[in-house]
C-alpha cells in the first residue's frame, strides 16, 4: 500500500486492532441472523509526509450508508460547540445576507441551523439520507453527495463558491484526501476562508486514545500532515486553534496560497510542539501498540472481576469509540449486558460485532446497575450530569480509556 497523500510506500504499522465491523453499522434484530461483514482495522504511518491512515479495505459508501445512525444534535456538547463557532465566525468574517456558507458533512443541520436563523445563505453537503432529511426539516438546503473535486467544479460553474467552507470531523473521513482538498480550493471564493476541525494526532498518541480509531476515519492528522496536504494543492493554513472537543482537536483556518492574510506565529509554534512530542520520529508510532493493549486488557479484567462478583455492569453511550474498544477486547453481552443511548436512531438496535443490545434511558434506569461504564469518554461530564442520580442507589461510574478511572 502507498500513502494516500504523497504516494510513498507504507512500511510501518502504527496500530493493529484485528478485525471489526464498521463502528456505526448498528444492527436490527433481523440482522442478528445474517452474516456480518468484518474488515481489518490496521493503521499505517507514512515516514515521508507523516500522514497516519487506515489500510485500504473498506470504501466510503460501505461505511456512510443511507441509514447512518450518528446524529450530532443528540449531544448538547456538540450543539453548544456549533453555536459558539457560528457566532464567532460570523463576527470574524462579517457574514450577512450577501454571503454564502458551505458545510461539508453537514449531518442533521446541528451547525448550519445557526446560519439559517441568522439569515445567512448556506448549503449542506451530506451523503447520508437519514441525517440530510433531518437537516431539511430545519429549512437547510442539502446536496446528498460526497464532496469531491468534481462536485466543487459543479458548484463553481453555478456561481456557488463560498465565502466560508466549514468541515467539522470530515477531513479525517475521506478516502481520497487529495481530491477532497482540490475540491476545497475550487469551491472557495477569492478571499474566502476554510475552517476544518479534526482530532489532533498528537492528543491521540499522548493520551493513548486508540478507541478513536475506526474504519470511518481514513486519516489521523497532525498539523504537519495537514499543512503539507494544503500546501500541495494551492492552499495555506494561516491560523490554528487547539480545541477540547473530541478529546483534543485542531481547528485549522485555510485560504488560497496567495491570500493577503499573514500566517500567524501559532502555526509554527504548534508544529514545533509536534516535533517535541516525537511526531516526526517513527519510534513514536511503533511504541503505541503496547499502550493500547494495556488499556484493552485492563478493561477486560475489570469486567471479568465484576462478573465474578455478580455485579450488574451497563454501558452508556453507543458511540463508535465504544465499539472499537468492545470489539478489540472481544466483549459480549455476558460481560456488558446493555448499553444505553440517548439517540432514538440507535435504541432497539444492537452494537456491531458484540451484539450488545442498545436500550433507552428509561430501561437503563430500571435495570439499577451497580456499575456504569461511560464509553464516549470525551463527553463523560455531560453524560455523568444526566445520570448521576443513580448514585442514590449506590451506582458507581467509570470510563475505560485512557485508563479505568472512577468518576466522582
Amino acid at each position: 500500500m502507498n500513502c494516500r497523500h504523497c504516494g510513498s510506500r507504507l512500511d510501518h504499522t502504527f496500530l493493529d486492532l484485528g478485525f471489526a465491523p464498521p463502528s456505526n453499522s448498528y444492527l436490527s434484530k433481523d440482522d442478528l441472523s445474517q452474516p456480518e461483514t468484518y474488515y481489518p482495522l490496521v493503521i499505517m504511518v507514512c515516514d515521508q509526509c507523516w500522514l497516519v491512515q487506515t489500510k485500504d479495505y473498506a470504501a466510503a459508501d460501505q461505511l456512510f450508508t443511507s441509514d447512518y445512525a450518528y446524529f450530532s444534535s443528540t449531544s448538547s456538547t456538540m450543539l453548544l460547540h456549533a453555536s459558539d463557532y457560528s457566532k464567532m465566525i460570523t463576527d470574524k468574517l462579517s457574514l450577512n445576507i450577501d454571503s454564502y456558507v458551505i458545510e461539508i458533512a453537514s449531518n442533521d443541520g446541528y451547525l448550519l441551523k445557526n446560519f439559517v436563523d441568522a439569515g445567512i445563505p448556506c448549503l449542506g453537503i451530506e451523503p447520508t439520507n437519514s441525517t440530510a432529511k433531518a437537516a431539511e426539516k430545519l429549512n437547510i438546503p442539502v446536496l446528498r453527495e460526497f464532496f469531491s473535486e468534481s462536485l466543487a467544479d459543479y458548484l463553481a460553474n453555478e456561481g456557488r463558491q463560498a465565502d466560508l467552507i466549514v468541515g467539522n470531523n470530515v477531513f479525517a473521513h475521506v478516502p481520497d484526501i487529495n481530491d477532497f482538498t482540490k475540491g476545497l480550493k475550487k469551491a472557495l471564493k477569492h478571499g474566502g476562508m476554510i475552517t476544518l476541525e479534526f482530532p489532533h494526532l498528537m492528543r491521540l498518541i499522548n493520551d493513548t486514545q486508540f478507541d478513536t480509531v475506526y474504519h470511518e476515519h481514513f486519516s489521523y492528522l497532525s498539523l504537519h500532515a495537514a499543512n503539507q496536504i494544503f500546501s500541495s494543492h494551492g492552499l495555506r493554513i494561516f491560523d490554528v486553534e487547539e480545541l477540547p472537543i473530541h478529546g483534543g482537536s485542531l481547528r485549522i483556518y485555510g485560504c488560497h496560497e496567495n491570500d493577503l492574510r499573514k500566517t500567524k506565529k501559532n502555526v509554527k509554534i504548534l508544529m514545533m510542539e509536534e516535533i517535541k512530542h516525537g511526531l516526526l520520529e517513527i519510534q513514536t508510532y511503533l511504541n503505541f501498540q503496547l499502550r493500547a493493549d494495556t488499556i484493552k486488557n485492563n478493561f477486560l479484567k475489570f469486567l471479568i472481576e465484576k462478573k465474578l462478583q455478580k455485579k450488574i455492569v451497563l454501558g452508556y453511550g453507543a458511540a463508535a469509540k465504544g465499539n472499537t474498544l468492545i470489539n478489540y477486547a472481544g466483549i459480549k453481552p455476558d460481560l456488558l449486558s446493555f448499553i444505553c443511548d440517548y439517540a432514538p436512531s440507535k435504541q432497539g438496535k444492537f452494537m456491531p460485532g458484540s451484539h450488545i443490545p442498545i436500550i433507552s434511558k428509561e430501561t437503563f434506569f430500571q435495570n439499577k446497575p451497580d456499575y456504569v461504564v461511560i464509553l464516549p469518554w470525551n463527553i463523560s461530564s455531560e453524560i455523568y450530569a444526566e445520570i448521576k442520580d443513580l448514585k442514590k442507589i449506590g451506582t458507581r461510574f467509570f470510563i475505560a480509556s485512557p485508563s479505568i478511572r472512577e468518576l466522582k
